[in-house]
């Protein structure tokens, strides 16, 4: 692995999580930012509301996160081996928390959208 291209992280995730489980995480990650971006338009206001219910999922989205990967790639905390690991463990914790804060907000916003004021 001379360079670090596109097509080679792609490869990489792919041997990680397998094609197609790799491929429908891809296609979720699109359809939940798809109507994440619907949302804000069709709102044109962030409920402050939502928001902080967003935040407090945050801490379990950067657990399930990092349990999932450590699952897939059949690895424990105890392998961290260095800097470079630590990293990436947190670079997935953060993934993660911020995927889930998304994640609520889309949901809980089409859910229950903002009331009409007369």
């Amino acid at each position: 692995m001379k360079d670090l291209t596109f097509e080679t992280m792609i490869a990489v995730f792919e041997e990680i999580f397998g094609r197609g489980l790799f491929w429908a995480m891809v296609m979720v990650a699109v359809a939940v930012t798809a109507a994440y971006i619907f949302v804000l338009i069709r709102d044109r206001a962030v409920s402050w509301h939502k928001f902080l219910l967003a935040q407090v999922s945050m801490p379990f989205g950067a657990i399930a996160a990092v349990w999932f990967v450590l699952a897939m790639t059949h690895s424990h905390i105890s392998d961290l081996g260095g800097p470079v690991d630590l990293i990436v463990f947190l670079a997935v914790a953060v993934a993660g928390a911020i995927g889930a804060a998304i994640l609520v907000y889309t949901v809980h916003s089409l859910v229950k959208p903002p009331q009409e004021s007369e």
